[in-house]
């Protein structure tokens, strides 16, 4: 969902954990004038066709390949996970985004996957707190922002499976909790 903590959340976790790296959907938007615009005036940000998503699948993979040379940086963080042996051979990568697990092509590559939730009033409230180049134009998030994102999250639903949904009106502090204990659980598991 649109400002439920998922850049906070991964920039958090990325200063826990060892050997961790952040891809963000964010930073492969299509330039404005490559948005499709609907009968209303309104840009269609929030569908597939606003994202370079085979570029973002092939940034993935890319560090798939060589996560070491990616500039992560694994001397300051070591003493983090203590309780985690080995950590100089474990690589991660957090994708963070709002339409990571509706395009295909990238569902094969994920190891855990997390989904925000919020409801509408609090949702709405979050966004008007932001500033967007270009602004939401007045009517934007009732007209085309919300519908976008029940109808991607009803797809989840129907199609996907191992999605942990996480309410994005607990603390920061809480999710950070939650998702840190998942991650740490499933890397004591890779070393097993």
């Amino acid at each position: 969902v649109t400002n439920g903590g998922k850049t906070t959340l991964a920039e958090k976790l990325k200063k826990m954990l060892p050997n961790c790296d952040i891809i963000s959907q964010d930073d492969f938007f299509k330039p404005e004038s490559e948005v499709e615009t609907d009968e209303r005036g309104f840009k269609l940000y929030d569908v597939l066709d606003a994202l370079y998503m085979d570029e973002m699948v092939k940034s993935i993979k890319n560090w798939m390949k060589s996560p070491a040379s990616s500039g992560v940086v694994t001397e300051e963080l070591q003493n983090t996970c203590d309780n985690l042996k080995n950590t100089d051979d474990v690589y991660i990568l957090i994708v963070e985004g709002f339409l990571l697990y509706n395009y295909e092509p990238l569902n094969e590559l994920w190891n855990r996957r997390y989904f925000l939730t919020l409801p509408y009033e609090e949702c709405k409230r979050r966004r008007s707190t932001r500033v967007y180049q270009p602004a939401d134009p007045p009517g934007y998030f009732d007209g085309h922002v919300w519908p976008m994102y029940l109808k991607y999250k009803n797809e989840l639903e129907e199609n996907g499976s191992n999605i942990v949904y996480l309410d994005g009106t607990k603390s920061q502090d809480e999710l950070l909790s939650c998702v840190y204990s998942d991650i740490i659980q499933e890397l004591k598991k890779l070393r097993e």
